[in-house]
């Protein structure tokens, strides 16, 4: 599947919002997607559109002043899990947050949340647990990778839902 990598616009984000579940499954995240980062990190949001124009898949990251690219939710619809379009989104906001100074991309996960680790470990990322992360009792998985990221294909099933 071939994907255009484009800015996300807060109609965009509308459409995200509406298809929710399209890209999250059950799960509840539509907290993790506020307008502001739209409005304020735009050239770091992405949407990536598919055959037809279709909203494939998205990701909501910015570059901190520690030179970090961060991730903070990405996701792709069900439908297109397992084309590249995770790593098309990777890729393309790896090439944005080098350009505003980001030395290393980092994203934060739920312990239990095997599909995205899995993701990130082969897209070169290092994976470790970070005890009370999110609070106590609450850890998270944090996983960090040097700039550039690798280009090489990872061949193996795209991320349902990452980082969050």
């Amino acid at each position: 599947m071939g994907v255009r990598i484009v800015p996300m616009t807060l109609s965009d984000l509308t459409e995200v919002l509406a298809e929710h579940d399209r890209f999250w499954g059950g799960r509840d995240t539509r907290f993790l997607h506020q307008q502001v980062f739209v409005q304020e990190f735009g050239d770091t949001c992405l949407t990536a559109r598919g055959a037809g124009d279709r909203l494939a898949g998205y990701l909501l990251g910015f570059t901190t002043p520690r030179r970090v690219g961060y991730i903070h939710a990405v996701a792709v619809r069900d439908e297109a899990r397992g084309t590249g379009c995770g790593q098309a989104l990777y890729w393309a906001f790896a090439a944005a947050a080098t350009a505003q100074g980001a030395e290393r991309l980092k994203a934060i996960t739920t312990v239990t949340n095997a599909r995205s680790i899995g993701f990130h470990r082969r897209l070169g990322f290092d994976v470790r647990q970070a005890d009370n992360y999110a609070g106590p009792g609450a850890p998270r998985m944090v996983m960090t990778c040097p700039l550039p990221l690798s280009r090489r294909p990872v061949n193996a099933p795209d991320i349902d839902t990452a980082a969050s």
